[in-house]
């Protein structure tokens, strides 16, 4: 029998990550849905923090909720330096960015849909 993807638990873990960027005051939240364009995961989730000790600790407390509710550890890089931090949870992949560095890589652009938005989480 084929394995079918969980989109289930994908959504969940979504959800999860939504609600911890907005909890913890994350600023322009983005999320793309990714199934079908790429293996690396289902959604991509795109914000910003104010300052480099904000983008740390949005990450490590992510990090540290995604571990605590679903039993997985994720992967995280950049957090040291806090101008780029990515978390790849396995289904979501977030980028969390100092606003001027999210600016200067404009990720969310290479995500979109040629002539359409992205779709924005509050």
């Amino acid at each position: 029998m084929a394995t079918v993807p969980d989109t289930a638990t994908s959504d969940a873990l979504l959800a999860t990550i939504l609600k911890s960027l907005t909890d913890d005051k994350a600023e322009d939240i983005v999320q793309i849905d990714l199934r079908g364009k790429t293996a690396i995961g289902d959604y991509m989730v795109i914000c910003s923090g104010r300052s480099t000790r904000q983008v740390s600790a949005i990450s490590e407390k992510l990090a540290q909720t995604i571990k605590d509710e679903y039993g997985r550890t994720s992967k995280i890089e950049g957090k040291d330096t806090g101008d780029w931090v990515l978390i790849d949870t396995g289904d979501v992949i977030v980028h969390v960015f100092r606003p001027e560095v999210r600016e200067f890589y404009q990720l969310e652009k290479m995500w979109q849909p040629v002539g359409g938005p992205g779709v924005a989480a509050s």
